[in-house]
């Protein structure tokens, strides 16, 4: 969610800043773009399509995360020059990083779980559970290393939606944002 609000945002803070200043919203070529697929595809399966991420057995989901995000930060590497690219590789490194020293899922406390879902019994939130379908596995803090790049931080009470997020979802956040409002801009040449 929150990556699509800074999708949304920088979108439309790029074409505002090029009509303010009566430009043509660039467009930039991206090298291997296949990539991005070949990325997101893993995710897709793993974790959104109820048919297939019931069959699919949680080493797997671990595997598939982890070439999900080589192929992201491949990307990244070869688009480094990129407006907002090396921001969107920390952010990416980051989650990387915290979720490889974990065990393969990004780990989630307990009492975050509780604070998103108030009303679930405790019972529901145990230590080594996958939190649903997501990417995150319920860990206490002190059995978890690197604990504030996890998803650790919760939207705010008034969104309808609550859901947790990492210090480097915001980072990769702010790096679409500033690649999509730096296409309103004047033309980049790399």
């Amino acid at each position: 969610m929150l990556l699509l609000l800074a999708l949304v945002a920088g979108l439309l803070a790029g074409l505002t800043r090029a009509w303010i200043r009566k430009r043509q919203y660039q467009t930039r070529t991206l090298k291997y773009l296949w990539l991005v697929t070949v990325g997101v595809l893993p995710q897709v399966a793993a974790f959104f399509i109820p048919g297939i991420r019931d069959l699919i057995p949680i080493t797997l989901v671990k595997i598939f995360l982890f070439l999900s995000l080589m192929a992201l930060l491949a990307f990244i590497l070869v688009n480094l020059r990129q407006a907002g690219m090396w921001i969107i590789g920390t952010g990416l490194a980051s989650n990387f990083w915290v979720i490889l020293v974990n065990g393969g899922l990004m780990p989630i406390s307990p009492e975050t779980v509780q604070r998103i879902y108030p009303q679930a019994a405790q019972e529901f939130i145990l230590p080594g559970m996958r939190l649903g379908w997501s990417k995150d596995i319920i860990v206490p803090e002190v059995n978890t290393r690197f604990i504030w790049l996890t998803d650790k931080f919760i939207t705010p009470k008034l969104w309808d939606l609550q859901y947790a997020f990492s210090v480097g979802d915001v980072i990769i956040a702010i790096g679409i944002f500033w690649l999509l409002w730096s296409l309103g801009g004047p033309a980049q040449h790399t």
